[in-house]
């Protein structure tokens, strides 16, 4: 009579079953690594009615309107927009500091609104117009009179945080000619200088746009 080792169960019968293929032989198989690919999803999505492209994990076509020029690449959809604008468009003038919104260095223009570029997807920022600091500059060429009050104010120190505060200042100064030491306060806040340049900022401000 046949008894029932719990630690050593009989094999199974080897026998192929109607596919063709025994479980040894199975178990020979699936222990082989092997990728599968996913199921492939729909590329367009219903959302409150309206379809929605859905972007997958691999490059998509992103156009923006940068400067008053169309630039247009194959980015990654978790392409930021700082990256985008640094490593694929040479547009190195908001820098790449803290990368979690938090001091400012990445400050760009949005349809006219500071935001930080760090916190935004290339793919979103598609359809509106952004401005970085390369495109502050005087109507003749040379410092913009905001950039020539940071040097005359001693305003800087490394650096890092300069390209942010000039964008942020312009939006500022945009909003408010002749902002009081509050609003310049309030417009100011999300930017950081670790050097404590915030004297010499005080002091560009303090001129107003005819600085």
């Amino acid at each position: 009579m046949k008894t029932y080792d719990e630690e050593n169960p009989p094999l199974p019968d080897t026998s192929e079953n109607q596919s063709g293929v025994s479980r040894r032989d199975f178990l020979k198989i699936s222990s082989v690594s092997v990728t599968v690919p996913m199921v492939v999803g729909p590329t367009v999505v219903k959302v409150a009615g309206a379809e929605v492209p859905v972007h997958g994990p691999g490059p998509v076509p992103v156009t923006l309107n940068v400067n008053g020029k169309t630039l247009k690449a194959q980015l990654e959809p978790r392409v930021t927009l700082l990256d985008a604008l640094r490593d694929t468009f040479d547009l190195t003038g908001a820098k790449k500091v803290c990368d979690r919104a938090e001091c400012g260095a990445c400050t760009v223009l949005m349809d006219g609104h500071p935001v930080y570029a760090c916190s935004i997807l290339a793919v979103d920022a598609q359809s509106h117009k952004i401005e970085t600091v390369e495109s502050i500059t005087a109507p003749g060429g040379g410092l913009h009179p905001i950039q020539q009050a940071f040097v005359d104010n001693d305003a800087q120190q490394c650096g890092f945080c300069t390209p942010g505060f000039v964008v942020a200042t312009k939006a500022l100064l945009d909003k408010y000619p002749n902002p009081t030491p509050e609003q310049a306060h309030h417009e100011l806040a999300g930017n950081f200088c670790r050097c404590g340049t915030y004297a010499g900022i005080k002091g560009v401000v303090s001129k107003g746009k005819g600085a």
